[in-house]
């Protein structure tokens, strides 16, 4: 058994509990519970500190201080390896290929069996000098400028033709262009000569003179070049980031095709097929390449390699292809590639921690995934898994039930034992493991239709669909059937359409709910009329700030190549203020303490005003035992998309899309999600719901399929109409899973 004893990390009440090892526990309770503070900040970081501390001490100074969880006692860990939810590196040369290590692997088998033979693996590397193309340097893409996002040619310098943001007319920029002496700056730039137009737009850096000054004189894109494109995306400035993304156009490298290959690595093939159409193969296609491979020279590399791939299609992961950029997965298909890699491990007696493995899978595909968590406890694994979905809870071994409540309602144990004991507890999770949503009695009736015609992006073949509006549409079909392709390759960008999906919230160290919302003004005004003080006292981000950790409440150390470590600024105790910000109150409170407040409790202390109506949609979707201070970076995606949800809900919009809003919901809350859904609907709103989880599907008065399955295996719709019918008639994955659902 893992012992643990007396944890209190978060909203943990002096837990103490024992899990048994080499079995599959599975962690549930509502949102907020606790199960994250007890499986990933209790027993996980003790874990990966005890492993920290083998290193010699001066490995040791380079490493992250890992502070020791809020606990009694932890017995009997073994080391545990995280496979969490999020995406892989975003650097732009790992692809599933280099991530999985199947590239490694295919490099090898060319540089032995290709011909003509052109060397060792590392030709055919795209991440090697000497197998990458030149011209684009392995990358596959060039980037162009646009050059009339830059200026207007109708227009002269004199009357604003440089649109660019910074070179506006009398700028500085501006003046030494217009002064340069090598154009009119009162000609109109359609009539410049060739020469005037090379010089205006690509003159190398050069000194000139204006007037009795020496400046240096650059063109247009040179200089633009110089200023934005050589810095990081990330850092710039919004309208800066704005203009970048318009003015950059990424095409295929003309060189390579895109393939990010030098002509010889192109030139070598096994079987008329080179490297770079293997990567592009869909991986259950090249699969089956590679079965038909057969030399004894390589014989155990192929065998490693027909295994890996065979795991990635086992996954659900057959419709990716090797050269699909990492940046691109989704946060479920990062997790389920990482434990792919973790299945052909020859490590065993391992604690492997699984955070919501099922997220964005079908039903149909949920399946393979537990035979994947069963494989790995039956390897002599010790399995644990934070899990909401019935069909997960249903295989464990071992559940432990956290609750009763989120927040400070929550941090206990409410059960502990097996799968049927839990089913005839009296817990929230045991009352809702055999909790269905029944099929709507009556469908509402559209009031018209948003119109795509012709999709043909990623793997759809020319989809014509209409999406009635008016009423809750649900868009299903197994991973990679092209949902996300459909919906927001053609409905986000339209007008009045707001998209709330799970990507990171742009922010800082410095965002929290409060701040995020708009809900810190008000608290800041109701604070200085209460003390009659300036309002910029009570912002962390102003003049209150302790100036020790400038506001943040954390001391962060950068450790150069390692993780930076964060510990609790010893002026402020994390409190984030100066002490004299901390003397004002309202109603007993001060700033901080309202900071440290759940969303539950501050709804009730601001009885009436703005910061209630704010908060009373926070509570709506779900988000009730956030801490109104607790930074965005700790957020789950499924937490993210519903506080975008809060905000969006108060704009009038006329259409939602929502990306799998059950993520990181228990069984409890799917309800009130609904509850949620339907008052959109009564609004005189469209919601367009992108979703794998049956009660959804079963409350939605419309349901897109799409299929029938994955990658060049989907890509059409295989049905559009009522629950119901889908129910009554239809013969696809979807339909067969949601009849069994419904028990029809």
């Amino acid at each position: 058994m893992i012992q643990v004893r007396g944890a209190r990390a978060n909203n943990l009440k002096d837990v103490s509990l024992d899990i048994p090892k080499r079995r599959l526990t599975v962690f549930t309770g509502v949102s907020g519970s606790g199960k994250s503070s007890l499986v990933f900040g209790t027993i996980a970081a003790e874990s990966q500190r005890l492993i920290n501390e083998t290193y010699t001490a001066f490995i040791q100074s380079f490493m992250p201080s890992l502070s020791r969880p809020d606990v009694d006692g932890l017995h009997n860990l073994s080391a545990a390896i995280v496979v969490d939810q999020e995406r892989i590196g975003a650097n732009s040369r790992s692809t599933v290929g280099t991530a999985t290590d199947a590239y490694t692997m295919l490099r090898i088998v060319f540089s032995r069996l290709g011909t003509p033979h052109i060397g060792t693996s590392s030709a055919f590397s795209f991440n090697s000098p000497e197998g990458m193309c030149p011209a684009c340097e392995g990358l596959g893409q060039v980037s162009k400028i646009d050059v009339d996002q830059l200026v207007d040619r109708e227009l002269s310098l004199n009357e604003g033709a440089i649109t660019v943001p910074n070179f506006g007319v009398d700028t500085w920029y501006w003046q030494v262009m217009a002064h340069s002496g090598l154009y009119d700056p009162d000609k109109k730039l359609k009539d410049f000569t060739e020469q005037e137009w090379a010089d205006f737009l690509h003159k190398e850096s050069t000194k000139i003179k204006i007037g009795s000054n020496n400046l240096t004189y650059e063109g247009l894109v040179t200089k633009i070049q110089r200023l934005y494109l050589s810095k990081d995306r990330e850092s710039m400035q919004a309208h800066i980031r704005a203009f970048v993304d318009r003015a950059v156009v990424f095409a295929d490298c003309p060189d390579c095709g895109g393939t990010r290959l030098s002509a010889a690595a192109l030139s070598s093939t096994i079987g008329e097929v080179n490297i770079a159409q293997c990567s592009a193969m869909q991986i259950s296609d090249l699969a089956e390449f590679i079965r038909g491979i057969d030399d004894a020279s390589v014989a155990p590399l192929l065998g490693n390699l027909r295994q890996l791939l065979e795991s990635l299609v086992e996954i659900g992961l057959g419709y990716l292809s090797l050269d699909r950029p990492s940046a691109t997965l989704s946060g479920g298909e990062a997790q389920r590639v990482k434990m792919v890699r973790h299945l052909g491990s020859s490590l065993t007696d391992v604690t492997y921690v699984f955070d919501e493995p099922t997220v964005g899978l079908h039903p149909h595909d949920i399946q393979r995934m537990n035979d994947l968590l069963l494989r790995l406890r039956d390897k002599g694994n010790t399995v644990l898994v934070v899990e909401h979905k019935p069909e997960v809870i249903a295989i464990a071994d071992h559940v432990v039930d956290l609750g009763p409540g989120a927040g400070t309602g929550g941090g206990e144990i409410c059960f502990s034992g097996d799968v049927a004991g839990l089913r005839a507890s009296a817990t929230l999770t045991g009352r809702h493991l055999e909790h269905r949503t029944r099929l709507r009695e009556a469908v509402r009736t559209p009031r018209g239709q948003l119109t795509i015609k012709g999709a043909d992006l990623h793997n759809l073949k020319s989809v014509d669909v209409d999406i009635p509006t008016g009423v809750l549409t649900v868009v299903t079909g197994v991973a990679g059937s092209g949902k996300s392709s459909l919906i927001h390759g053609y409905l986000a960008g339209r007008d009045g359409v707001v998209v709330a999906d799970q990507s990171p919230i742009r922010g800082s160290r410095r965002s929290n709910p409060a701040t995020y919302t708009g809900l810190l003004g008000p608290i800041r005004t109701a604070f200085a009329k209460a003390n009659g003080v300036k309002a910029a006292l009570f912002s962390a981000n102003s003049e209150g700030a302790c100036p020790n950790c400038n506001g943040i409440g954390l001391i962060y150390t950068d450790l150069a190549m390692m993780a930076g470590v964060a510990s609790v600024c010893e002026k402020c105790e994390g409190k984030r203020f100066t002490p004299e910000v901390l003397t004002y109150t309202l109603r007993g409170r001060n700033i901080s303490e309202v900071l440290g407040m759940s969303v539950a409790e501050a709804h009730a202390f601001f009885p009436s005003g703005q910061a209630h109506v704010l908060l009373g949609r926070l509570v709506d979707v779900g988000l009730s035992y956030l801490r109104l201070g607790q930074p965005l970076n700790t957020l789950s995606g499924g937490e993210r998309q519903r506080l975008k949800l809060a905000i969006h809900m108060a704009e009038k919009s006329s259409t939602y899309i929502l990306d799998e809003p059950t993520t990181g919901l228990h069984m409890a809350d799917v309800d009130k999600l609904l509850a949620l859904l339907d008052r959109l609907v009564d609004d005189g709103n469209t919601v367009i719901v992108i979703e794998h989880h049956q009660a959804v599907m079963a409350h939605a008065d419309w349901l897109v399929d799409l299929g029938p399955g994955g990658g060049h295996d989907g890509g059409q719709v295989v049905f559009t109409g009522t629950p119901a019918a889908l129910v009554a008639s239809a013969d696809t994955l979807t339909a067969r899973h949601l009849r069994e659902y419904v028990g029809a």
